[in-house]
């Protein structure tokens, strides 16, 4: 899994633009991810790789085209420093793997060759050989993720 790297503050305004959201389809919005900051993103991310930034990723509005945009992108996970709350929420909502961690955030680079164990919270950045702790998911939690969400995963529970 490679690492794309970004920095502090990046907003939902810049992870799908709102020009794009006249759609809320997940292939549509994961054509324009991270067009504004990176153009190449979109063209360049693989199924699995992983996103990696500082402080406060995901602020500015509440909309959940943010992380689907990132999850439909192909992103199995985003490290970040911090995460604004209302992006963490909308994260697990639609089961995007998020990790707050800011030695990784910080030493990881672009293209580095990372793995996550979302069950620990280890994350083991290959190309340097080092490895960080962030806390792991509670069951519960590892559930949502596997179900694909909030919303799958009460219709896979409800009776």
């Amino acid at each position: 899994m490679k690492a794309h790297k970004y920095g502090n503050d990046v907003d939902t305004d810049v992870i799908i633009p709102a020009r794009h959201l006249n759609t809320s389809v997940p292939e549509e919005l994961a054509a324009h991810c991270m067009e504004d900051i990176d153009p190449a993103f979109a063209a360049r991310v693989q199924c699995g790789d992983i996103l990696v930034a500082g402080r406060n990723f995901g602020c500015g509005s509440s909309r959940e085209h943010a992380p689907i945009a990132i999850k439909a992108s192909g992103i199995s996970c985003v490290i970040a420093e911090t995460f604004a709350r209302i992006f963490y929420r909308n994260a697990l909502n639609i089961g995007l793997p998020i990790l707050e961690c800011p030695a990784a955030a910080n030493a990881i680079s672009a293209g580095d060759e990372v793995t996550v164990n979302l069950e620990t919270g280890e994350i083991t950045d290959h190309t340097t050989g080092q490895t960080f702790h962030a806390e792991p998911f509670p069951p519960f939690m590892m559930e949502l993720i596997a179900a694909g969400g909030l919303a799958a995963y009460l219709k896979g529970t409800r009776k």
